[in-house]
């Protein structure tokens, strides 16, 4: 880690293409200013952290947040939602895929 001292209208140069102003000096805390194109993402650290946090929690499966979900579901909803939240989806039959409706043997087949 590098640290530098600058005094309020002094910058530093990051690479070829970032370049950081310090604007004003307070109590306890700074105004920076960042020059950077806008391809390269600048966040404050938080705001990553948060993020961060938020991407974590959503990836938690939990079997009662799944349950309050599916009572939140209309009681008309299919069988086939229903399952896409359990994660017990099936394949469709071939027929099923093609659009078609399963066909009946014909009379006499299959008996």
């Amino acid at each position: 880690m590098l640290i530098l001292r600058r005094k309020a209208g002094e910058s530093i140069v990051i690479g070829d293409e970032i370049k950081v102003t310090v604007i004003d000096i307070n109590e306890g805390s700074i105004r920076l200013a960042v020059e950077a194109p806008k391809r390269i993402t600048v966040l404050r650290s938080e705001l990553l952290q948060a993020a961060d946090a938020n991407r974590d929690a959503a990836r938690q499966t939990n079997a009662e947040a799944q349950q309050a979900l599916l009572s939140l579901l209309p009681k008309g909803t299919g069988q086939a939602t229903r399952s896409i939240f359990r994660k017990e989806r099936k394949a469709p039959a071939k027929e099923e895929q093609a659009g078609e409706k399963p066909s009946a043997p014909p009379e006499g087949e299959g008996q």
